[in-house]
């Protein structure tokens, strides 16, 4: 006999661990099953975007450092890239291979954590966590070399970058390449074989590739989908065009296969740094000619790029001001948390925190 009982509203963070941030989720429930699901924004905003038409160009970067906290250096990335298109600056060589190179481990550093704190939603008593937030560790020791910050980096500037590396950088460079792919085996030896993680990952959060289209959802939810979409291939910025890596793709579109294509995107990832290691040469990394206080041409200017959740871009107007006179950005957190009710309805409460977590979102780039 089938017992009928009353929907219950169970109001899920902002300050629950597991909604990674200040995510607030109104969900309605049928015994403990998901039934209808509400995600509130907005406990984090900070007005950013406005925020940018009270400074400088160059003084921004600090604002995009802040967005998505957890890869701050494509958020400087994509920023300084519109920057240059509005102002027509062509940037130095060596500071675009160092670029390139911050963004990559910028890019493993954002999946660890993606992954380390899915596994801690799956209950993993934060033993996979602490092992990811020990290599994470190393990728900010040479952000730290690179520009003396670790989190809120501010180290793209319109040209380049803030200072080039010094020499003892390049030799712990090395020393991270050449262990990490170990540590990434070491990874999946403890996880992707995992009877737990099989059955509480394999078939759950399903989305269809033509929604996930639709719904302008980007990165490795995409590629996990079946759908080859890299703007790093599709439409190449900086060097990109210069190195080859592959693009993991997965057919299944379900927890199980976003959790593969962000560990497999980070081997790519230590594949671009090392071209990128072999092409670099010395020179500037910066055009000393472009003024720290830029008054671009009138006119506006939109670079998407591949951020590790997806593709971030910023669209500016200018002016002919030191500021800029409008600053949207296109977070890929916010796109990609739009789908997160249709990913969570008829799933019990357990499923819906480990399926959240394979979307990846950071709600300071969701409110900005």
């Amino acid at each position: 006999m089938t017992l009928q009982s009353e929907p219950v509203i169970v109001n899920v963070g902002p300050q629950h661990p597991s909604t990674h941030g200040v995510l607030r989720m109104r969900v309605a429930f049928d015994g403990e099953t998901v039934t209808d699901a509400e995600m509130i924004i907005g406990y984090l905003h900070r007005g950013s975007e406005k925020l940018a038409e009270e400074r400088t160009f160059t003084q921004v970067i600090t604002l995009t450092d802040r967005m998505d906290y957890v890869a701050a250096m494509t958020n400087n990335q994509a920023y300084v890239l519109s920057v240059e298109k509005l102002a027509g600056i062509e940037p130095m060589p060596r500071g675009v291979y160092l670029r390139m190179i911050s963004a990559e481990l910028q890019r493993i550093a954002s999946h660890l954590m993606a992954v380390g704190f899915l596994l801690q939603d799956l209950g993993a008593l934060a033993t996979p966590l602490m092992y990811m937030f020990r290599e994470r560790e190393d990728i900010l020791d040479l952000f730290e070399l690179m520009c003396g910050a670790r989190i809120t980096v501010s180290y793209h500037r319109p040209s380049g970058v803030f200072q080039d590396v010094p020499d003892e950088f390049w030799g712990r460079l090395r020393q991270f390449l050449d262990g990490m792919p170990a540590h990434i085996d070491e990874y999946e030896r403890l996880i992707s074989g995992n009877e737990i993680v099989l059955s509480r990952m394999r078939g759950v959060g399903v989305l269809d590739p033509d929604v996930m289209v639709n719904a302008s959802i980007t990165g490795p939810m995409l590629r996990a989908g079946g759908v080859d979409w890299d703007l790093r291939h599709r439409a190449p910025y900086e060097f990109y065009d210069r190195v080859s890596f592959d693009r993991p793709i997965m057919d299944e579109s379900d927890n199980y296969a976003r959790y593969l294509v962000r560990v497999y995107e980070m081997r790519e990832a230590l594949k671009i740094v090392e071209q990128c290691v072999e092409q670099i040469e010395p020179g500037p990394v910066r055009d000393p000619d472009v003024p720290f206080v830029l008054r671009p041409p009138v006119g506006e200017s939109y670079v998407g790029i591949e951020g590790p959740k997806g593709e971030l871009g910023f669209y500016l107007v200018s002016d002919g001001g030191i500021s800029p006179y409008r600053c949207k950005v296109r977070p890929p957190s916010l796109l990609n948390l739009t789908l997160l009710r249709e990913m969570v309805i008829g799933l019990p409460m357990a499923d819906m925190i480990v399926t959240f977590g394979t979307v990846d979102v950071n709600m300071g780039e969701v409110d900005r």
